[in-house]
């Protein structure tokens, strides 16, 4: 089964400018067509997942009121109001859910599923947190439920048996006597439905759906499968769960000892699309398993930008750019030879997609012993293990390939370059860290010459550097995982740490990946002062001087410190790409035999992990195109403007 994501019924539910499906309208249902056609060519079944937003809709593009059991401000978002729902507004609003329900059946979905999730209206109902009522849709857990069931019914009396109804509900919102409780709520409610539901999707947590899409640098996958046991023993349905299952051998397991009879797989099918192939095919080595950094996720709650993937360059491709996962055209210049120096994610991804386009000989090199560059050491912060599932991927399959080989322990100058015999070179250098605090608000640097008190990440987690004395702070610019992986590690180590940044918030990036309030409740758990706002001015042996960013620059701070962290900006490693173009140059290159130079992931800039594989991936695409090194335009969505003209006064026509 295919389902879309939670699917809007009304202008009421309007997330702009987060990108939802749609099924307000009889365009909508054009629209949705499209999807059921496709997934019905591949034999799949249909599903559609019917959502009303109550309390947390914010309704910026149609600028309706949203209507919700109570009326409660938003915890989700601000401005966010909405109105609470008398009986006739009950009436109406089971209405939307009947007429999607009906549009849905026209657009021809084979599964309707009544969408709760991560604490929409059906499960605002069913919870106190949000449900304040003293009337027959609220006190009680059986009041509290009455919504809900009288939504299934409504449904089920219009669809008949053309349509199967799934409910996603959560097992428990884990919020306490206060929120949806699995014994309470959830249990009756599955017993007082099971006659009308064909299918229980489950899933744990609320509106925070961290607690639910989890990240693996905090929870292992199947997070949820105590609960979802007591809900399997509870129906006589099918049940079919969540959890980031990568792996077939966990997944037969769950399903063999009775907690659900379906997998549910949305990360790790992003990751390969072609998992459950690869299964039924026995190639488990194939598959590229997700590792749960949440990028994806990321993009939506950036405001619904292309959906990118970590593990798979070609994931929110396939049609902007033609990519197939797993098929790819021999290259038009196949019979080059390629050297790519440097075996980081870009460098392997490149090499890997080259060999599969079959260039006659690829060698990817490497000053160290094994493939992976900077990943390797960033892998081993707390947490980011199953993130060297990238290296494992990609080194199973360039050993597979025949054309590809891996050269370790060479360091390879620009001379040797060029006398290397390659007709096509490629620079995968990476970057490193700053080692002088160069930053976004440390324009010029902190320091000149770095102290044997002063450490970059490199210095810990590459070279093993003890960090000295007992007072450690960390000057965290960058705002993703380093700066906070780092102080989870010091302070797990005993380190009395202390992480300034000029941010408002420690880490912003992870509220995208939904690793925030794991990551700002462990650091608080371990000790950890974050001091936000705070603008570093000075190093000294003893310490930090900083000033708060809404302060005068001259009322400073001082931090002690036995020694300080720099994660401020990282800086390309440029200079054997700089002097192959700019010192040998072109003409001496053609000479040797290099026909063009290329460079590629993080030493063109330092960017996250996905967008340097996509690099990777981009150019080993593209090898044969007419400059590789500009990406092909790619196909757009546009808006076809109609041009009306006036006929007579007060009509148009196209």
């Amino acid at each position: 089964m295919i389902f879309t994501e939670e699917c809007s019924i009304h202008p009421e539910a309007d997330q702009f400018p987060f990108v939802l499906a749609r099924l307000w309208d009889e365009e909508d249902v054009a629209n949705l067509s499209l999807m059921v056609d496709m997934v019905h060519e591949e034999g799949s079944l249909a599903g559609i997942e019917l959502w009303y937003g109550g309390v947390n809709p914010l309704n910026m593009e149609s600028r309706g009121v949203s209507r919700a059991p109570s009326q409660i401000v938003s915890d989700v978002y601000s401005m966010a109001p909405c109105l609470e729902m008398d009986l006739s507004d009950i009436e109406l609003v089971q209405g939307f859910y009947v007429d999607a329900a009906l549009r849905s059946r026209d657009a021809g979905f084979d599964v309707i599923c009544l969408y709760g999730g991560h604490e929409g209206l059906l499960e605002q109902f069913l919870s106190p947190y949000y449900n304040k009522r003293t009337d027959n849709y609220g006190g009680s857990p059986e009041n509290r439920a009455r919504m809900w069931r009288e939504v299934i019914e409504k449904v089920r009396a219009a669809v008949g048996s053309d349509m199967a109804i799934s409910v996603r509900l959560s097992a428990d919102s884990l919020r306490g006597d206060e929120g949806i409780q699995l014994e309470r709520d959830v249990l009756p409610f599955v017993r007082a439905c099971d006659d009308i539901v064909d299918l229980w999707d489950v899933y744990l947590g609320g509106v925070d759906w961290g607690d639910d899409a989890t990240p693996s640098r905090f929870f292992r996958s199947g997070r949820a499968l105590d609960y979802v046991k007591r809900i399997k023993e509870t129906t006589s349905k099918p049940v079919v769960a969540v959890g980031r299952f990568t792996d077939p051998g966990a997944m037969a397991q769950i399903i063999k000892e009775g907690v659900v009879d379906i997998v549910g797989a949305a990360r790790p099918t992003i990751a390969d699309p072609f998992l459950p192939n690869k299964i039924r095919e026995g190639r488990p080595e194939d598959i590229r398993e997700c590792i749960g950094c949440n990028i994806c996720i990321s993009r939506f709650e950036h405001g619904g930008p292309p959906i990118i993937c970590t593990q798979n360059a070609t994931a929110g491709e396939e049609y902007r750019r033609g990519w197939h996962p797993e098929r790819f055209d021999r290259a038009l210049n196949a019979d080059s030879n390629v050297l790519i120096v440097g075996a980081g994610p870009a460098g392997m991804e490149c090499a890997r997609v080259l060999g599969e386009r079959g260039m006659s000989n690829v060698h990817l090199v490497d000053s160290e012993p094994e493939m992976g560059g900077h990943l390797r050491w960033l892998s081993t912060l707390p947490g980011l293990n199953e993130w060297s599932r990238v290296i494992d991927y990609r080194m199973i399959q360039i050993d597979k390939l025949k054309n590809v080989e891996f050269i370790a322990n060479t360091q390879l100058s620009a001379a040797d370059i060029a006398d290397y015999g390659a007709n096509i070179v490629i620079t995968a250098t990476g970057s490193h860290w700053s080692e002088i605090g160069l930053g976004p608000v440390t324009r010029n640097g902190l320091i000149s010459t770095k102290a044997p008190n002063v450490l970059t990440p490199e210095d810990i987690l590459k070279h093993g550097r003890d960090v000295p004395g007992t007072h450690v702070t960390i000057i965290d610019q960058d705002g993703y995982h380093v700066g906070a992986g780092l102080a989870d590690l010091l302070s797990s180590r005993g380190k009395k740490v202390t992480l300034l940044t000029h941010m408002s918030e420690l880490a912003p990036y992870t509220n995208y990946t939904l690793e925030a309030n794991f990551l700002r409740r462990k650091l608080h758990k371990q000790g950890v002062t974050i001091v936000t706002n705070c603008i570093p001015v000075a190093l000294t042996e003893d310490g930090v001087t900083a000033h708060s960013a809404y302060a005068d620059p001259s009322d400073t701070q001082f931090y002690p410190s036995d020694a300080v962290v720099l994660v401020t900006q990282r800086v390309s490693d440029t200079s054997v790409y700089r002097t192959l173009q700019d010192e040998i140059g072109s003409v001496q290159l053609l000479e040797d035999g290099v026909e063009s130079v290329y460079r590629i992931g993080d030493s063109v800039a330092p960017r996250i992990i996905a967008e340097a594989v996509f690099d990777g991936h981009r150019l080993a695409r593209e090898i044969d195109s007419p400059n590789p090194a500009i990406a092909l335009p790619y196909h757009r969505e546009r808006l076809v403007e109609l041009r009306l003209e006036r006929t007579r006064p007060g009509a148009l026509t196209s």
